[in-house]
């Protein structure tokens, strides 16, 4: 998160952290529509507005849309996944059937 946030003016840190976390779901799972879990938003949100963390870990599941009139037949949801630490952490894709 440093990364994408930093440089930013403090105002503007947390708003741009949830929108820099939706870019890399839309990126990473390839659905134009991207859903934030509350409790990644606390996480986020946790430090307040101008200090976010340096780094943070989340799971993405691409879902089925089962409104009618969507535009999208999938969706991306992204939650937050609290880790002790960050060393020695890979990705893992998690077969959900």
């Amino acid at each position: 998160m440093h990364k994408l946030v930093f440089g930013r003016s403090l105002r503007k840190r947390a708003p741009h952290a949830i929108k820099a976390v939706k870019a890399f779901a839309q990126k990473a799972m390839g659905t134009k529509d991207v859903r934030v879990d509350p409790s990644l938003n606390k996480a986020l949100w946790s430090r307040g507005v101008k200090h976010i963390n340096h780094r943070i870990r989340v799971r993405i599941a691409r879902k089925r849309n089962d409104d009618e009139d969507a535009k999208e037949k999938l969706y991306s949801y992204v939650t937050f996944v609290p880790v002790a630490d960050f060393k020695g952490l890979e990705t893992t894709v998690v077969d959900d059937e």
